[in-house]
């Protein structure tokens, strides 16, 4: 009985694996076929790959838009960290009831869907000049609320005497952040940082509003447009998807460990 059970858990597992790498499979695969082999479902490798990637570069440009990409998405991660660490640290730190009454504003608006801010988003950025431009994505994304959610939690569990032995020693706040607290956070650093990282890369709704010149689309838009030609090319697109793919492949695998510590509050 125990045999059986065994080899049905086992048979489970293997075909939940399998549903999960497939669509990877089938992506890769395809990426070295030609259109007509794609739409025709086959799951063997062809010999189109180096055509593919020579038409998604010459005739997509997609080198640009993933230069665009990569710019974005590091510019708002790393302000994205600097910026959500200091608001969670100051939410723990310096405790007061208007602090309190505006962080739940903060969570309230994580509750707003975003499609309701894109109008006022639109306007205001028109208003200042800045739609078509970089700083158009990158200024909403660095302040987003579940990242100082997410750090004004991990914060809770900080051990406060370090904090108060480093200002017996006469260390400033500046240097206590610096030198203590973000050293210490870092697998909370880590996770937030894959948080920030993959929605940037992954952003799609606003830059498809806010950005209106081709020389500036990122990889998403530039894919997303490949497919809503006419007559697609589906060789190129499965090149453009797997070039979408392979930086937030690299950056889990990479942080992993320090992701899972940080999900979990840990502090070292």
């Amino acid at each position: 009985m125990r045999a059986v059970r065994s080899f049905l858990k086992n048979l489970f597992l293997m075909l939940i694996s399998f549903i999960s790498i497939f669509p990877f499979y089938w992506m890769i695969v395809g990426m070295t076929n030609d259109s007509k082999d794609i739409t025709m479902g086959k799951l063997t490798f062809g010999s189109s790959l180096w055509t593919n990637i020579a038409n998604a570069f010459e005739k997509a440009n997609l080198w640009r838009a993933f230069l665009n990409s990569a710019v974005l998405a590091v510019t708002i991660t790393l302000l994205s960290l600097l910026f959500c660490s200091v608001a969670g640290y100051a939410f723990v730190i310096f405790r007061d009831r208007a602090k309190e009454i505006l962080f739940m504003v903060l969570i309230a608006s994580m509750m707003v869907p975003f499609a309701t801010k894109l109008i006022p988003m639109f306007r205001m950025f028109s208003n200042m000049g800045l739609l078509n431009s970089f700083w158009a994505i990158i200024l909403p994304a660095v302040g987003a609320p579940f990242l100082i959610f997410f750090f004004r939690q991990n914060t809770e569990a900080f051990p406060g005497d370090t904090i108060e032995a480093a200002r017996v020693d006469g260390c400033s706040e500046y240097q206590i952040f610096a030198r203590i607290y973000a050293p210490m956070m870092k697998s909370t650093y880590a996770a937030a940082g894959i948080f920030a990282f993959m929605a940037s890369w992954n952003n799609y709704m606003w830059p498809l509003i806010a950005l209106q010149s081709n020389s500036k689309f990122t990889l998403p838009l530039t894919v997303a447009n490949l497919a809503a030609d006419f007559n697609p090319d589906y060789g190129m697109i499965m090149v453009g998807i797997v070039m979408s793919t392979i930086p937030t492949v690299i950056v889990f695998f990479c942080l992993q460990k320090a992701f899972v510590e940080g999900m979990v509050g840990s502090v070292k």
